[in-house]
């Protein structure tokens, strides 16, 4: 009796264990397969794009991987407290239009003659705000967070129009050419103030009870619900942050640019693209900062590349739509087969 009890539950064992091991060897293949993405990407350029490997072409992009990258975290933050499901749950589209707003408002201080700790407060407040609004829109309201942030993103575009009347706003300081300068190795402030504030966000959210708390929400609502956890705290702070987080942008962009843009809304697809593709940079396949960053600079490159290469605009945003498209697909068809 007890031979035929053994005998008849190895093949339910190995049944429970072979979809599982799938699963992993997909994960892993994921993982280490946008790894040699991001090696081959480096090697094909530097072999075919004249300036890639120069130290003059990696600081810019750099620099220019410090404002999508900032973006990109906020929008990461919303992913992780709002769940995989971009349709219903974390979605951020009013980031780049976010950072257009602060950066309009920060120059438009700057030429009224304003000093640089009021116009960046005044960025950070209206980063802040947006944010604030966003949270409102999705917690109390109950809207969809992708059909609240897309509303908020049409407002938030028009009164930078509004505000700008669709001009460049010049702003020059000597904070913000500090910002903006490079050090005696090449590599631009921007990068570190990348870094660091990578670094500061990867401590809250991944080595922290309020990181632990936002995860759970994202991933195991019900569960955090049962468990007591304030479900639209969380999810309200995670909006806010995001907002925070434009506003930042909006200041980085001020320094890059030397004035507002009128073009921030080009940077919702590579923003979106960065966010979703950090989180096969990372080990659990989830949301990280430290996967946004590497996602960041993965994406800097492509983008400069065929840039050197003088390939259209147009490729370049299908190839983003596509990676969004792969990424998406294929975290989605992992969690089901997971289930």
């Amino acid at each position: 009796m007890s031979a035929d009890i053994r005998f008849a539950s190895l093949p339910a064992n190995a049944d429970s264990d072979a979809p599982r091991s799938r699963v992993d060897l997909a994960a892993i293949a994921l993982r280490f397969g946008s790894l040699l993405a991001f090696a081959s990407i480096f090697v094909i350029f530097s072999l075919t794009a004249p300036y890639f490997l120069t130290t003059g072409n990696i600081g810019n992009v750099l620099g220019q991987s410090a404002i999508a990258g900032v973006l990109a975290i906020g929008l990461t933050i919303v992913l992780i407290a709002g769940g995989s499901n971009v349709v219903t749950g974390g979605i951020d589209l009013s980031l780049a239009a976010n950072m257009g707003l602060s950066a309009a408002v920060y120059a438009s201080l700057i030429k009224l003659g304003h000093g640089d700790a009021t116009g960046a407060t005044a960025a950070i407040l209206t980063g802040v705000a947006i944010g604030a609004v966003n949270a409102a829109a999705v917690v109390l309201a109950g809207i969809v967070p992708l059909l609240a942030t897309l509303a908020v993103m049409n407002v938030v575009a028009g009164l930078e129009l509004v505000l700008t009347e669709n001009t460049v706003i010049p702003a020059s300081t000597d904070v913000l050419t500090g910002i903006s300068t490079s050090d005696s190795f090449g590599i631009p402030i921007l990068a570190y103030i990348l870094i660091g504030f990578t670094a500061f966000v990867a401590a809250v959210v991944q080595y922290t009870p309020l990181g632990l708390r936002l995860y759970a929400v994202g991933e195991f609502p019900d569960a955090a619900r049962a468990a007591g956890l304030p479900l639209k705290r969380l999810v309200a702070g995670a909006f806010i942050a995001s907002g925070l987080c434009g506003g930042l942008a909006g200041i980085l962009s001020v320094s890059y640019l030397s004035g507002s843009t009128t073009g921030s809304g080009e940077m919702l697809l590579p923003v979106v693209v960065t966010a979703l593709l950090g989180s096969v940079f990372s080990r659990r396949l989830v949301p990280t900062a430290t996967g946004t960053l590497i996602s960041a600079l993965f994406v800097g490159f492509l983008v400069n590349g065929f840039q050197l290469l003088n390939l259209p605009s147009t490729l370049v945003s299908g190839v983003q739509g596509l990676l969004i498209l792969i990424v998406v697909s294929a975290t989605t068809l992992l969690r089901k087969r997971e289930i």
